[in-house]
């Protein structure tokens, strides 16, 4: 039996933006009642927290490969 991973998303919502795992696609059915949007999958922790720090608003961060681009120079 295969076991399938949590991948990582940044959900946002009014005035905030957080960090979560799921193991499958968030739909609208899903996760609607928690984010307005997600944003992911991501590859790597630092680049989610790229984009829940400096992603809001950034026309640098426009994609996950922005955010994991620009988070591995820092």
């Amino acid at each position: 039996m295969v076991k399938s991973s949590a991948r990582i998303f940044v959900g946002y919502k009014q005035d905030e933006m957080e960090i979560f795992k799921s193991t499958t696609i968030p739909t609208a059915q899903s996760h609607g009642h928690l984010y307005a949007g997600v944003i992911g999958p991501f590859r790597t922790m630092r680049g989610a927290r790229f984009m829940r720090d400096h992603g809001r608003f950034n026309p640098h961060v426009q994609t996950v490969a922005d955010a994991e681009r620009i988070a591995k120079t820092c």
